[in-house]
């Protein structure tokens, strides 16, 4: 085998299975929809962990920058970050493909310096720090083999409706201020993306009605929130006027 010919069967092996390569360059069955649909799940799973390392960017700039977290629920944040972690300890524990959680550990780094922020902007820095030092301690005792199986399956099936409340806590916020406040819009966006992409690549890849369900969900409550970046155009909380006392005439 040439270098060249070995270039290309590695990297045909990150996104095709060892009988698809066989399918599309030995029996040049190009069509053959099984092939097709692992081929671009895989595809669209590594592309989503590529993105994911800035997906949650834009909304730490924006808290760092402003130096405040008004308008971002903190029990939103949280209940986010309980989520990505179950799903990533848990994907790990099952040994499902990088590419079908990848994106879930990057997320899971940037939501936790959002949640430390909003700690320490809208609390104080002493309960961030205490914060950042329970949750590390806490997620290297989940990725040890200490914690039986059962236990994560079910923290991954409670992560679903807590993070839908969270999700959902969010958007009430935002339609009490009728302003998103200090959310960025690029974030949420790609956050809906990426959880609508997730569902397809979760069926394709794991078959896991957990993590199907749960991206599901996230894409329903990521659309709301999504919607109402176009509710509220304005980035700022709106700005009621001030009654004025009329003076009694003597």
């Amino acid at each position: 085998m040439n270098p060249f010919t070995d270039l290309l069967h590695r990297v045909a092996l990150l996104v095709l299975t060892p009988k698809c390569y066989e399918v599309f360059f030995y029996d040049l069955d190009f069509f053959n929809g099984t092939c097709i649909r692992s081929a671009l799940s895989k595809g669209l799973g590594f592309g989503i962990v590529g993105g994911s390392l800035l997906v949650k960017l834009p909304q730490v700039i924006k808290v760092w920058q402003s130096k405040s977290a008004v308008g971002i629920s903190l029990v939103n944040v949280c209940m986010d970050l309980f989520a990505v972690t179950a799903n990533v300890v848990y994907s790990y524990s099952s040994q499902f493909p990088f590419s079908s959680w990848g994106d879930s550990l990057f997320i899971l780094f940037q939501t936790l310096l959002i949640v430390i922020l909003v700690f320490y902007y809208n609390i104080s820095k002493r309960a961030a720090s205490a914060f950042a030092f329970i949750y590390c301690s806490l997620l290297f005792l989940l990725v040890s083999d200490i914690v039986p199986n059962s236990f994560l399956w079910n923290a991954q099936f409670i992560s679903i409706p807590l993070m839908f409340y969270g999700k959902m806590t969010q958007g009430y916020v935002n339609y009490q201020n009728k302003s998103t406040g200090q959310l960025s819009m690029a974030t949420c966006i790609l956050l809906f993306l990426g959880s609508s992409v997730r569902v397809f690549t979760s069926i394709q890849e794991t078959g896991d009605s957990l993590l199907i369900w749960s991206f599901a969900l996230a894409s329903f409550a990521n659309f709301i929130i999504v919607t109402q970046f176009y509710c509220y155009k304005s980035g700022s909380p709106v700005k009621t006027k001030k009654k004025t006392k009329k003076s009694k005439r003597s």
